[in-house]
């Protein structure tokens, strides 16, 4: 049993970090995780030098992470690098023609890397997004989610703002829910290109709980125009959380009654190398 002195020493500590004392890196007494990094936001960094950049990722503390592909490396050395840092790649997310085109080649690609998670990020569309589209890629993710399935891998569709285009008294969004299987299909919300087009991401996990599994916790630089349909935005949009727009308290508290399984940060800004850092203190502190 701890002596007094230092039970009194550890209620000041956490209290002054907000209870980040009493979690891992990017956790605390409120948002429990787990956490990771989707490791597109170091793209740049990847491009000049891939082990110092996984070496940079090691240093932020976290040890789950989200591949967007293997910056030239063959998959299995990619994985000797990730391995070599304790980096444990949790999910991926692949271009919706391999999903369309050549799901076997996907899921042996998945099973090198040992995820649970494979993930399409963008339907290849012209604008704006229409119900056609639409109907050929629920189509596409039942099939590939099927075939995933069966290899203990499941399926993912990041939602990336464009598809809130107005079908009858819903969405294409909807419909995109609505027709894909949820045994097969699951989602991940990116809550910046949920809010980017005037949605309420509160709104959506309380409407469709579980079928989110997964999460980016991107913040919105404040003066961002909203209501737009076109899934893209400067990338010196994206702010270290809790510097922008979004009500975190709110929306980490929804994703936890969904029952959201897994938290990526994402970061697409030139200045994710110092933002990441501050994001993960920002959910050792929050509190809801």
């Amino acid at each position: 049993m701890r002596n007094a002195p230092f039970l009194i020493w550890f209620d000041l500590f956490d209290n002054l970090t907000g209870g980040a004392g009493q979690g891992s890196t990017g956790t605390g007494k409120s948002f429990k995780g787990p956490i990771g990094l989707q490791l597109y936001s170091l793209r740049a960094q990847f491009a000049k030098d891939v082990p110092s950049t996984l070496d940079q990722v090691h240093n932020f503390g976290v040890t789950n992470v989200e591949l967007a592909g293997s910056f030239n490396l063959p998959p299995a050395e990619f994985k000797k690098q990730l391995d070599a840092r304790g980096l444990k790649p949790i999910s991926g997310h692949f271009a919706y023609e391999r999903f369309r085109d050549n799901v076997e080649d996907i899921a042996n690609e998945a099973k090198t890397y040992g995820m649970q998670y494979v993930g399409c990020a963008w339907i290849s569309h012209k604008d704006p997004f229409d119900e056609k589209t639409a109907r050929e890629a629920i189509g596409v993710f039942n099939r590939a989610g099927e075939a995933l399935a069966k290899h203990g891998l499941k399926f993912f569709y990041h939602v990336h703002g464009y598809e809130f285009q107005p079908y009858k008294d819903s969405t294409l969004f909807d419909l995109i829910m609505n027709e894909t299987n949820p045994k097969y299909v699951s989602f991940e919300m990116d809550v910046f290109w949920i809010v980017h087009p005037g949605q309420d991401p509160v709104k959506l996990l309380e409407k469709y709980g579980n079928r989110f599994e997964l999460m980016h916790v991107k913040d919105m630089k404040k003066g961002t125009q909203t209501g737009l349909l076109t899934g893209h935005s400067d990338v010196t949009n994206d702010v270290a959380m809790g510097a922008g727009t979004m009500n975190w308290p709110a929306i980490l508290k929804a994703g936890q009654r969904a029952g959201v399984k897994w938290y990526f940060i994402e970061d697409e800004s030139p200045s994710s190398v110092e933002q990441i850092p501050q994001s993960l203190k920002y959910l050792e502190q929050v509190k809801f």
